[in-house]
C-alpha cells in the first residue's frame, strides 16, 4: 500500500467522481482508476461503487475513508513539524474566523504578528460557529475565533480574548439616530435586519430582545455585516453590531447609539483542539495572541472593551 494510492482514494471520495479527481491531481484518469483497482485487490474489498455517473463509498470504503483522512492529516503535520524544526520562524498557519472579525480584526493581529515573523504563511477560513467547531475538531484549522465562546465543549478548549458591546445601529435620519444612549425597547415596533439562522450574533440579537419585552420584527436576514449596514443606512430598517461590524467601508453609514438596557454583548474566543498538540507555529501564534489581548492563560477573563484592545 503506497501514499500515493491513499491520496488518490481520497480525492475520488471527495469529488466522487475519476475525472474530477484526476483533474484536481494533475494526472491522468487512467493512473487514478488504476491505483483504486490495485488498492482494492490489495485490501479485497470494493471501496466504490458506481452511483448514476458518479462513485459513492461503501460501507467499509466510509470505514476506511475516516481512518486514511486521519493518517494523512498526522502526516501532513509531521512534515509541517520537521519544516518548523529547519526554521522555526517559517511555517504555516491555518486559523478560521467568522465574518465579521475579518474587516478589522484579522487583518490587525496577522499584520502585527507578521511584523515579528515575516516569513510565516497564512491560511484562512471564514465559517458560522458550527462549521468552526467543526473545523477544528477536523484539524482543518489549529485555531480559530468563534462567538460566543463556548463555555463548555468536551473537545475545544481555548480562552476569551474579548467582550465587545453591541450597538442600535440606526438609519441616520432615525428619530433615535443623534440620542447617546437609548434602551432596547425603544426600537419595539421596527423593523430589524439580522443575519440568518446560523450565525452566531442572531440568537444574541434576538434574546437581548426578547428580554427588553418584545419580537424583533424581520424585515431581511443577511449573511455580511456589509450587506446589514448598507440596508439599514439606506433606510430600510435597524438592527444591532457588534463595534467591530462598524468600521468604516463605504460613504453610506447608519448611525449608531449604545443600549444601555439591556446590556447586549458577545464574547470572543480563541480555540483548539483539546488535548492536542498545536504545531509550533501556531502555538507562537496563539501566544501572541493571548499577549496582545492582555492574556496570561486558559484561566483568563476578558481585558476590557474592544476598543481599548485593538489599541484604537
Amino acid at each position: 500500500m503506497e501514499l500515493r494510492q491513499l491520496q488518490y482514494f481520497m480525492k475520488v471520495a471527495q469529488k466522487e467522481h475519476v475525472t474530477q479527481a484526476a483533474e484536481e491531481l494533475h494526472v491522468a484518469q487512467s493512473a487514478v482508476s488504476r491505483q483504486i483497482h490495485q488498492l482494492e485487490e490489495e485490501l479485497g474489498v470494493n471501496l466504490f461503487m458506481q452511483k448514476g455517473r458518479n462513485l459513492q463509498l461503501t460501507p467499509v470504503g466510509q470505514l476506511f475513508c475516516k481512518r486514511v483522512e486521519t493518517i494523512i492529516k498526522d502526516l501532513e503535520r509531521a512534515v509541517l513539524e520537521v519544516h518548523e524544526f529547519l526554521d522555526p520562524e517559517g511555517g504555516e498557519i491555518r486559523i478560521g474566523f467568522p465574518h465579521s472579525l475579518g474587516i478589522h480584526l484579522i487583518p490587525t493581529v496577522v499584520a502585527e504578528f507578521r511584523k515579528r515573523y515575516p516569513n510565516v504563511k497564512f491560511r484562512f477560513k471564514q465559517g458560522m460557529y458550527p462549521s468552526l467547531i467543526r473545523d477544528v475538531l477536523a484539524g482543518e484549522v489549529d485555531l480559530a475565533f468563534v462567538s460566543p465562546f463556548p463555555d463548555r465543549h468536551d473537545h475545544v478548549e481555548g480562552d476569551v480574548v474579548l467582550t465587545e458591546e453591541l450597538f442600535a445601529v440606526l438609519p441616520p435620519n432615525h428619530p433615535l439616530a443623534t440620542a447617546k444612549h437609548i434602551t432596547l425597547s425603544q426600537l419595539k415596533g421596527e423593523k430589524f435586519i439580522l443575519f440568518r439562522d446560523g450565525y452566531s450574533l442572531r440568537p444574541i440579537v434576538w434574546q437581548a430582545c426578547l428580554e427588553a419585552g418584545f419580537t424583533p420584527d424581520i424585515a431581511f436576514e443577511g449573511e455580511e455585516t456589509d450587506t446589514i449596514r448598507g440596508l439599514v443606512a439606506a433606510g430600510m430598517g435597524v438592527s444591532l453590531l457588534p463595534e467591530m461590524a462598524l468600521f468604516q467601508t463605504n460613504p453610506l453609514q447608519p448611525a449608531r447609539v449604545s443600549i444601555v438596557d439591556p446590556e447586549v454583548t458577545r464574547t470572543i474566543g480563541l480555540i483548539h483542539r483539546r488535548d492536542d498538540k498545536l504545531p509550533l507555529v501556531a502555538k507562537s501564534f496563539r501566544t501572541f495572541l493571548l499577549q496582545y489581548f492582555g492574556l496570561k492563560g486558559s484561566a483568563a477573563t476578558p481585558n476590557g472593551s474592544a476598543k481599548a484592545d485593538l489599541g484604537q
